[in-house]
């Protein structure tokens, strides 16, 4: 069973920005599916386990991608 969750991102600001988001949370195991927009400055992410909400938000924070 699959989580979804969208995260308001206001720091994206380019296609490097989408780039570096998409390929740093596909990395956390359990991670099925992140797409990540400039234009909504949003990030939604499909995972499962053994990948947390609290995990995701480390990385995005980690990556100076913070969710607002």
């Amino acid at each position: 069973m699959s989580t979804s969750v969208t995260y308001n991102v206001p720091s994206i600001s380019c296609g490097h920005c989408v780039h570096t988001i998409q390929s740093e949370l596909s990395e956390i195991q359990g991670v099925v599916r992140v797409v990540a927009s400039r234009e909504s400055k949003e990030v939604k992410v499909e995972f499962g386990p053994p990948a947390t909400e609290a995990a995701i938000v480390a990385r995005l924070t980690e990556i100076n991608y913070p969710p607002a």
